[in-house]
């Protein structure tokens, strides 16, 4: 989360980490995962996958933005794990 008030958080998430760092969070984000897996979104998510690319991390779009063969676009929510055991073959 970009501030440090849990109770902003969504009501069904079962864990939150209130980071306080606004928008600087999404290197922490990106940085913390093998692959990054990116949702509908808007400019933050487009954020997000920008810092993927550039520090290594393979990107798997569901619904979200289709950047041609910088990313894996997958169709349903399988497809997109499916391809995230991919994408980690291909960057190893």
């Amino acid at each position: 989360m970009p501030d440090e008030d849990r109770r902003r958080t969504n009501p069904y998430l079962s864990y939150s980490v209130p980071t306080g760092t606004g928008q600087a969070r999404n290197l922490a984000v990106v940085c913390s995962g093998d692959v990054v897996i990116v949702v509908g979104g808007e400019y933050g998510t487009l954020s997000k996958i920008g810092l993927a690319l550039k520090v290594g991390r393979p990107v798997v779009t569901l619904e979200s933005w289709d950047l041609g063969g910088h990313v894996f676009v997958a169709a349903p929510s399988e497809e997109a794990v499916e391809m995230t055991f991919r994408a980690v073959q291909v960057s190893d």
